[in-house]
């Protein structure tokens, strides 16, 4: 066994992990349609990685508003709550924890989604990227993305409101805590964004006007959930499509200085996990500890001895890992014994059955 930092306990609010290695968030589209139900397949899966500190569900949309991909999981329903709750009673039976992610895809979406054809956003803005949208033969294809509906002023608090209820359902189906998606290119990004935020109301223009709604959400979700229970993910260093702000970095630096007061359980970082991915600037990484209370979690290409050295260091308190647990249910084990990791499967990422999702065998005891 190999001693290491990441095998520490983490206290996380009112939740103690029992590791420092959290599973992040990763779409699978498994959910059962019609009314995108969480199911026994998704029960098992999650369950199988119960030994992560952390386990961070699949991103969920809130409100019907909010979805942009075929199969993927709501909170929205009754059944959905009612399907959730059989995956935290697996979780849970088996040891884990586990947190909702809240999901509002924003303009990344596809009109047959939505009743007028058009998904929302801070502004009327193409985004320029693709959906994954299963067609009547129940096979996913990507679709490019249309220009958006720039979202009214007042509609706004509505959305602040769906997140809120969100998250008390989360609560509802047995959840540990909530984690806001703010990265990514989805709604809060968007509104984060000088590329894609062209408003100039009080959620536009200068940084306080783009802060404006990840502050109003994650004041809504705090006190719903209670703060020790509601992480918050972001991904200054990430820009996909239409979305290179060249001033996102100290937005982000403020957003967090905004939020700090709150007293959330933790700041969660994803970062680029391409190949020619750059590393992220140290003095980024001091600017954010200085600025942030609570925990820090990040998730990019990590591997072990890279996810030691930032705990080591003292710039982050626990590394969330992705792919290798799609492979490895067991990764945390795999990781302390120092075995080879097995690679996933990326035909069967998104969609399908049990095949490349609960079929991956565990190490030998």
């Amino acid at each position: 066994m190999i001693m290491s930092r990441l095998f520490d306990p983490l206290p996380l609010g009112p939740n103690t992990l029992p590791n420092r290695i959290v599973m992040a968030p990763m779409t699978r589209a498994r959910s059962t349609p019609p009314g995108d139900v969480p199911n026994a397949l998704m029960a098992e899966y999650y369950a199988q990685r119960t030994s992560a500190g952390l386990i961070v569900s699949e991103a969920t949309w809130i409100a019907p508003q909010g979805k942009g991909y075929s199969f993927t999981p709501g909170i929205h329903t009754e059944a959905q709550v009612a399907g959730w709750r059989r995956v935290t009673d697996a979780v849970h039976a088996a040891g884990g924890r586990i947190f909702l992610q809240l999901w509002h895809v924003g303009r990344k979406s596809h009109g047959v989604f939505h009743a007028d054809g058009l998904p929302v956003a801070p502004s009327a803005i193409a985004p320029g990227s693709q959906v994954w949208v299963a067609g009547e033969d129940g096979v996913g294809r990507m679709l490019d993305c249309p220009t958006p509906r720039a979202l009214r002023i007042e509609e706004i608090p509505g959305i602040v409101e769906d997140y809120r209820r969100a998250a008390g359902r989360a609560l509802e189906a047995g959840f540990d805590g909530v984690e806001i998606h703010g990265a990514n290119g989805y709604l809060i990004d968007q509104f984060l964004r000088t590329t894609s935020n062209h408003r100039d109301d009080a959620y536009g223009g200068d940084v306080a006007g783009r802060v404006r709604f990840l502050e109003e959400v994650t004041q809504a979700v705090a006190d719903e959930a209670g703060p020790g229970r509601v992480g918050l993910r972001l991904s200054p260093f990430v820009a996909g499509p239409g979305m290179d702000c060249p001033g996102i970095v100290p937005t982000i630096l403020e957003a967090a200085r905004r939020l700090a007061p709150l007293g959330l359980a933790y700041l969660h970082l994803s970062e680029d996990d391409s190949e020619r991915a750059a590393e992220v600037p140290t003095d980024f990484r001091r600017a954010l500890r200085a600025t942030w209370p609570g925990a820090i979690i990040v998730a990019g290409r990590y591997t072990r001895a890279r996810g030691e050295a930032l705990l080591d260091a003292g710039l982050v308190d626990a590394i969330a890992f992705g792919r290798p647990f799609i492979a490895n249910p067991d990764l945390p084990a795999r990781l302390a014994r120092d075995l080879p990791l097995r690679v996933a499967d990326p035909g069967t990422f998104y969609g399908g059955g049990a095949c490349g999702y609960i079929d991956y065998p565990i190490a030998d005891a």
